[in-house]
């Protein structure tokens, strides 16, 4: 009997520069997932890859002097090497400039376009080459790209267009009839609202201004543009064929389980890649998940402020591990993450040399300190202690299933490390030390050294899909094998008289914060070194200046912190977010331009500084009771001033 299938994608890389760290993330994640599903005994097949053309692309070339090709070839081994890094157990790496995937487009492109889904035209408007995105006017946010924020400029093209609208309703019907298509929730909201219901335009589908792109074959003069040609990878990866003759491999596994991708491009693969999917006759995905964002510090990273972190520069220091447990553990479900050195540092002392490190290294020295490291069950139990150990250790895993399910990968790691804080509290609680002074507590000693061991078996083996090296080094000082999933629930499986190592290894060594700021230092300095800067030059930004004011105009201003309680988008706008912040006993409604740069997840639980008494406003038919305060760079991006400190809401700013 054939296993169960179970498909899984990320977004494909794109090959314009190396990844950092917040690129890292979903690979990590979907490696994890996968790994996870194969303990559960599903036939995974894990696609990953890079996407390699577009007008972007091209001028980098341009400007390191090199052919398109042999850039994004190094940027694509650059990318696929940090993969492999990372311990990503992927089973295909696709390539955009894979020969059959640049066929298959081809055909595909031809295709829609006989049978009426593609015309050609002609594309005025604005557009943003980092986003490869043309907009109207009324999609700008504050004149800018609503996406990325950057400058827009005009552009003219002969183009083609696919008929968007024509499978808008369709769509609609499946999003609204499959509830589990899109998540999280507000991710599904977001899409319907904003792009759907409003009504769809037709999408450009090649260009002619830049020529580094899949050739349309029978009009060479224009190329395929970029999502019709990086979203059908999940399809041409494994053997789609769009003139009829799929290989037996696409048969199975399509449609895809779960397609992971980052939260700023949900769009195109919830309401492009599925139209285009139907054009073609094929059934759609079954999910497709919208992760957050891992941020630094709450805001995006600049290399040429010298504050990007890059995952091998983590590993390095940290190892591999280290660096996916906490990238893995600091993500929320759908609110953006932090990353710093000094907070992967506070994380791998704490849980990993701490918690789970120390836990494992003390057992086994134990074990070969009192019994020459045999681990034997002696049945001299203490009912009130050890069943309750055996409680939590047995019922971690279907715990740990329950946020799988629901791709709750972090809250599934605090489940697993639930059982080695109880395996270190029943040390606590058992005392060896204390049992080894009495001989005629010898059994009661032994018992309580194979509790410990066989909680820590149990643990690792459920840690292997989030921290593979980590449960195989665990298993081997144990001297046995990692279990299977549906050994997990069942307490007392490890060998009777089995010897641990003699010589326990330390997982996790404590860390010296001094030693971690410095290399952090280190690195920041020779980023900045290499985008062109002085270490000692901050960037600075000098507006006009306003008429100064008295202490008494001062006086009458009252700022206060607030917390965002609730918040969502103004129906009516393209950029107003409309949030409710408890200041003090009140809550006030408060309208902000910032949905460029937050979401409305995003805004909730948030400590911001509030303009109190400002006169009420009506901004797109919303009353607005106070202010925001923000900062903005030069580049247009905004972040909301918060308090350094944790601070209660209604706290008074002066």
């Amino acid at each position: 009997m054939s296993k169960e299938k179970y498909y899984i994608t990320t977004a494909i890389a794109y090959t314009s520069g190396k990844p950092h760290v917040g690129n890292n993330y979903e690979i990590v994640l979907a490696d994890s997932i996968a790994r996870y599903k194969r303990a559960q005994g599903y036939e995974v097949f894990f696609q990953t890859g890079t996407d390699e053309h577009g007008q972007k692309i091209e001028l980098k070339a341009e400007e390191a002097g090199v052919t398109p090709k042999e850039f994004v070839d190094k940027v694509a081994g650059v990318i696929q090497g940090l993969c492999d890094m990372l311990n990503i157990s992927y089973d295909k790496f696709i390539r955009t400039t894979d020969d059959y995937h640049e066929k298959q487009v081809q055909k595909i492109f031809k295709r829609l376009y006989e049978q009426g889904d593609i015309y050609k035209g002609a594309y005025e408007g604005l557009y943003c080459t980092p986003c490869e995105s043309f907009w109207t006017e009324s999609q700008l946010v504050d004149g800018k790209c609503p996406d990325c924020g950057r400058e827009v400029k005009p552009a003219k093209e002969e183009a083609y267009f696919f008929k968007m609208s024509k499978y808008a309703d369709r769509l609609i019907e499946h999003i609204n009839t499959h509830p589990e298509f899109i998540q999280p929730v507000s991710r599904k909201n977001e899409m319907m609202n904003n792009f759907l219901l409003p009504g769809l335009q037709d999408l450009c589908v090649s260009r002619t201004s830049f020529k580094w792109g899949i050739p349309v074959d029978f009009d060479d003069k224009h190329v395929v543009y970029v999502w019709l040609d990086a979203l059908t990878n999940y399809i041409t990866g494994v053997g789609y064929d769009a003139e009829g003759s799929s290989t037996e491999q696409y048969k199975r596994l399509w449609p895809a389980d779960l397609h992971l991708i980052g939260k700023d491009i949900i769009r195109f693969h919830t309401i492009y890649w599925p139209i285009f999917l139907m054009a073609l006759g094929e059934p759609l995905p079954k999910q497709v998940f919208g992760h957050p964002w891992l941020m630094m510090s709450g805001g995006k990273m600049s290399k040429s402020k010298g504050n990007v972190i890059y995952v091998d520069d983590l590993v390095d220091f940290f190892g591999v591990d280290a660096v996916r447990y906490y990238v893995l553990h600091e993500m929320p479900y759908d609110n953006d993450g932090n990353v710093t050195w000094e907070l992967v540092a506070e994380r791998t002392n704490s849980d990993l040399a701490n918690t789970l490190g120390n836990l494992v290294n003390r057992t086994i020295s134990m074990s070969n300190k009192y019994f020459g490291g045999v681990v034997a069950d002696k049945g001299a139990v203490d009912e009130a202690l050890d069943t309750d150990l055996k409680n939590t250790v047995c019922g971690a895993y279907a715990k740990v299933a329950e946020k799988m399910e629901t791709l709750r990968v972090a809250d599934a790691l605090t489940e697993i490390f639930a059982i080695f804080k109880r395996c270190n509290k029943y040390i606590d609680e058992t005392e060896p030390w204390i049992l080894a002074k009495d001989e005629a507590k010898a059994d009661r000693l032994s018992t309580v050294l194979y509790n410990l061991i066989e909680g820590i078996m149990i643990g690792a083996s459920l840690l292997q899909p989030f921290m593979p090296e980590t449960a195989e080094r665990i298993a081997t000082q144990l001297n046995t094998s990692l279990r299977n999933f549906d050994q997990l629930e069942k307490f007392g499986l490890y060998p009777n008289g089995n010897k641990v190592t003699d010589q326990p290894e330390i997982l996790f060594a404590r860390l010296d914060m001094k030693d971690v700021e410095k290399r952090e230092e280190e690195l920041a300095a020779a980023m900045m070194a290499e985008a062109g800067q002085e270490e000692s030059e901050d960037e600075v930004i000098d507006i006009e200046a306003k008429p100064e004011i008295s202490y008494d105009d001062f006086a009458k201003l009252q700022f206060q912190v607030g917390e965002i309680i609730a918040c969502e988008a103004v129906p009516k706008s393209k950029k107003l977010l409309c949030s409710k912040v408890k200041i003090g006993s009140q809550v006030k409604q408060i309208v902000s331009g910032i949905k460029a740069h937050y979401s409305p997840e995003e805004m909730v639980g948030k400590k911001v500084m509030v303009l109190v008494n400002l006169k009420p406003a009506t901004l797109a038919g919303v009353v607005s009771e106070g202010m925001l305060l923000c900062a903005e760079d030069k580049e247009g991006n905004l972040a909301l001033l918060t308090p350094e400190k944790d601070m209660p809401a209604g706290a008074e700013i002066c």
